[in-house]
């Protein structure tokens, strides 16, 4: 299993409605709104890292208001 946060900027006044729509993505664990450079937070997980990718790029950069996604996969040191 991986796991990833993925860091979403939104188009202005947008966060709560982006949040609440990726938290129905299947595969996605929790979605908040934050302050700061990014305006929702994700926290993911996928089979593989392929599953990752796909889940990112079909799902959830497809909900509209999104503007710009970072995903930070967890590892484990």
């Amino acid at each position: 299993m991986v796991q990833a946060y993925i860091l979403i900027q939104t188009e202005v006044g947008k966060a709560t409605a982006v949040a609440q729509a990726v938290s129905k993505v299947t595969g996605v664990l929790q979605a908040e709104d934050v302050t700061g450079p990014y305006d929702v937070i994700v926290r993911a997980e996928a089979d593989t890292v392929d599953d990752l990718g796909r889940l990112v790029v079909a799902q959830v950069q497809q909900v509209e208001g999104i503007t710009r996604t970072l995903t930070c996969p967890v590892v484990h040191l």
